[in-house]
């Protein structure tokens, strides 16, 4: 009997995760048995198993924090927190999705990969097992493999899946060959037996494995060394998957790459000075490509990858201050609302993606440019914007844990990041437009103003966020 209602609290602390895979299901055969004229049932499927597996998220904040399933899965607020902002990030690209793909034949089966994909970012961030993680690797990774690729006609499509799938699969076969090193360490793969079991002296083993898994991870995230599928995808992939790939899956990454740095001893891996090296070369490499870009979505994937950047600073400061995850969390939020604002217009206005056709849109598209204009000086970090106190929290908490060069550096990047910025919005509101401008559909329209909107009220409205996410455990063990 006892077991009998361990299982049934072990479902309930699954119960957004198990809607997805329902859902997916559900998606595909209604895929495959409705006609071409009827394929957008699929989405409306989608968005309602999206929405209940978000009101369910919700309902989970006020429970207990705990692991679950053989400490393999986290039930923490970091994890549900994460859940939240996936889930809402895939209800707003199921939006921006549905006029893009309404002519494909095959728009219906796209909304399970969506799913499924979102399912993957989601068990990262909860994981606390090396093989649950890989697993969870393996979903999200080939969902978006095939997601980069749904385009098949198309030549920077295919182009950018291929370079996406061949990163992914050098780094994550790195990834498999740390988690063999620390397995053979530890003896365990939890996170938790990571951390009794790992020796506190180091060695070259640890070094070894710490350093691969954390490339694997980079992948994820978009940092470099494996950070080049990022602006070929942002360039290439359809761009409502462009959105979705640049941001949702960082979101587990991100926590997952928390979690394990967690387990590890405090001084043998020396975690600390590599995760700031990488912030750096990752901000800085991205903001500097970003300055000879003539094609907008491979501006917003060099961007993203600056953004990776930014957000390394937060895992820094972990265990050495009590703002590196509410830092993180902030960060996530508003880099996820921002890049899919700034995806949004892209969608909205039919993929254009060259400079020269951003002259001008202002006079014809107010609202549009507004939101573009919003999403970038979020990145930037202009007041009120919420990307403005995400980066005054990951500079205070670098500052805050003797990393104070790495602020400087972040700095000096976040100045750079203008120039490129204002190399679009200036033509888009001083130059003429050459001609009309269409847009593609209401869905992906209010897709795009509601995330702008998020971006202005979360940064109005901060202090309810920091304290939630201040209170949210990450926990290991």
């Amino acid at each position: 009997m006892t077991d009998q209602v361990g299982m049934v609290a072990m479902v309930g602390d699954v119960l957004p995760e198990l809607v997805l895979v329902a859902g997916g299901v559900l998606v595909l055969l209604y895929a495959l048995i409705a006609p071409l004229r009827l394929q957008l049932g699929a989405a409306v499927l989608a968005l309602g198993a999206t929405i209940v597996a978000l009101a369910l998220s919700v309902a989970m904040l006020a429970g207990p924090e705990s692991l679950t399933f053989f400490d393999t899965y986290a039930r923490d607020r970091s994890a549900i927190w994460a859940k939240l902002i996936v889930l809402a990030a895939t209800v707003a690209v199921i939006g921006l999705s549905v006029p893009w793909f309404r002519k494909d034949p095959r728009h219906g089966e796209y909304y399970t990969l969506l799913l499924y994909s979102s399912l993957g970012a989601i068990l990262l961030a909860g994981a606390t097992d090396l093989k649950e993680f890989i697993a969870a690797m393996l979903v999200s990774s080939a969902t978006g493999f095939v997601l980069a690729a749904y385009h098949r006609r198309s030549s920077p499509s295919a182009e950018a899946a291929i370079k996406y799938y061949l990163i992914g699969a050098l780094s994550n076969s790195a990834l498999l060959i740390g988690v063999a090193y620390l397995f053979g360490l530890a003896g365990s793969t939890t996170l938790a037996g990571l951390a009794a079991g790992l020796p506190e002296e180091g060695g070259p083993a640890l070094v070894v494995g710490v350093a691969l898994v954390v490339t694997g991870l980079s992948f994820k995230v978009g940092a470099v060394p494996a950070h080049a599928w990022v602006p070929d995808v942002a360039q290439g992939a359809p761009a409502p998957v462009a959105a979705f790939l640049t941001t949702v899956p960082k979101v587990g990454g991100f926590l997952f790459l928390a979690r394990f740095v967690l387990a590890l001893p405090p001084e043998a891996a020396g975690w600390q000075p590599l995760v700031a090296i990488l912030a750096t070369a990752t901000m800085t490499l991205g903001n500097l490509a970003c300055l000879w870009q003539v094609d907008v979505r491979r501006l917003l994937g060099w961007s993203a990858v600056s953004q990776t950047g930014y957000g390394l600073m937060a895992i820094v400061a972990l265990g050495s201050s009590d703002l590196a995850v509410p830092s993180l969390l902030f960060f996530l939020m508003a880099y996820v609302s921002s890049n899919l604002a700034a995806f949004g217009v892209v969608v909205e206005l039919r993929g254009r993606t060259a400079l020269a056709d951003y002259a001008g849109i202002a006079q014809e598209r107010p609202a549009l440019t507004g939101a573009l204009a919003i999403s970038f000086l979020s990145f930037i970090g202009v007041p009120p914007l919420n990307g403005f106190f995400a980066k005054l929290l990951l500079f205070a908490v670098a500052i805050q844990v003797g990393y104070g060069w790495l602020a400087i550096v972040a700095a000096v990047n976040t100045v750079i990041s203008i120039f490129y910025y204002v190399r679009v919005l200036a033509p888009s509101y001083f130059d003429r437009a050459a001609g009309p401008v269409p847009v593609l559909g209401r869905s992906a329209g209010w897709a795009t103003v509601v995330s702008a909107i998020v971006v202005i009220v979360t940064g109005i409205v901060v202090e309810p966020f920091v304290r939630a996410f201040a209170e949210s455990g990450l926990l290991i063990r």
